[in-house]
């Protein structure tokens, strides 16, 4: 006899589609708690049909019309816009970013669609002022940072430098997460960064230095970090020029390098290493490094001696010390 007559007849990707969106409509009217439990029923579906279920492997063809009726209904912009009203938005993280990694021979569809709902992305970011959803949004914006063409559109904009104010928010999960995606955008696709640095270096580094100078300890310790693994990315190498001209930067490392954290001591000395070393000092930066010559050497010299195990560190703190005594005073 078979059983099969009892089981629920599985809903199809274009009926699901349809579903969730009649249910995010409802969620305005008076039975929200039904709309709102339709959308977690009918977004585990969705789910199952992406990643499979029971242990079996997700049908190629069942994917591919669900993405495809979700691209022609903008469902991933309503569920971005209406995330914050979910019961279980983990789930639209995960549909997300499961659809955001297809490829179709050399294609990534989801990526095409989202160049064309450029708003999407915009939205995730401002997820960070909405504690409920901030994490998950980071997650989906993270996994679009990964696509070059998706991180170009947030770093082009003028919106792009609302992370410099998420970073600093009060609520260490979220900054932490911030931090996260800025870094993601900042060191993932090289040389588009590079490009944007030396087409934005004015804007960027204004506020950037307001991250270094934070009374956050967490915010100024992983900015002096990535400052220094931006400069020190061969990519940026015009921009890593540029920056240790400027005397008020080296002047910043120096008064960073006595800061009364050790860990942001460490992470300037990795900055001021980068002015010290430059063979082509210009006169701005040779003058100041001249004046405090004495000071600097006896400063170096005692500077974290108690890394006695760090074999880098201790042969980078005995080359700037010996370039520091071979200064001379520039030539009028």
């Amino acid at each position: 006899m078979n059983f099969n007559i009892f089981k629920t007849k599985q809903k199809t990707p274009h009926d699901l589609v349809r579903y969730v969106k009649d249910a995010i409509h409802r969620l305005d009217g008076s039975d929200r708690r039904k709309a709102t439990e339709d959308i977690s029923k009918y977004l585990v579906s969705m789910k199952n049909i992406l990643y499979g279920e029971d242990d079996s492997e997700p049908s190629p063809d069942s994917v591919s019309q669900l993405a495809q009726e979700v691209y022609s209904n903008d469902l991933l912009q309503l569920l971005v816009l209406n995330i914050h009203r979910f019961e279980f938005e983990a789930n639209v993280a995960q549909i997300f970013n499961n659809l955001l990694r297809r490829v179709i021979g050399t294609r990534c569809p989801t990526v095409e669609y989202l160049c064309t709902r450029e708003e999407v992305l915009f939205t995730l970011l401002k997820g960070y002022e909405q504690p409920e959803v901030a994490l998950n949004c980071g997650l989906i914006l993270r996994e679009c940072l990964r696509h070059e063409p998706l991180a170009k559109i947030i770093l082009y904009s003028p919106r792009f430098y609302l992370f410099f104010d998420y970073v600093e928010m009060s609520t260490f999960d979220i900054a932490s997460d911030a931090f996260a995606s800025f870094k993601e955008i900042m060191t993932k696709h090289k040389q588009m960064v590079a490009d944007f640095l030396d087409t934005h270096y004015e804007e960027f580094f204004e506020h950037y230095k307001r991250l270094l100078l934070s009374s956050n300890y967490v915010t100024k310790r992983q900015s002096l970090k990535l400052l220094g693994e931006i400069l020190l990315d061969r990519s940026n190498f015009s921009v890593m020029t540029r920056y240790i001209s400027s005397a008020d930067n080296l002047k910043l490392m120096m008064n960073l390098l006595r800061d009364r954290s050790r860990n942001i001591q460490f992470e300037a000395f990795h900055v001021f290493k980068v002015f010290v070393a430059n063979p082509n000092k210009n006169k701005p930066i040779l003058d100041i490094l001249v004046k405090n010559q004495d000071k600097l050497i006896v400063f170096l010299s005692n500077f974290h001696n108690d890394r006695q195990d760090d074999e880098q560190f201790n042969d980078e703190k005995a080359f700037l010390v010996k370039q520091i005594q071979e200064l001379k005073p520039a030539q009028e």
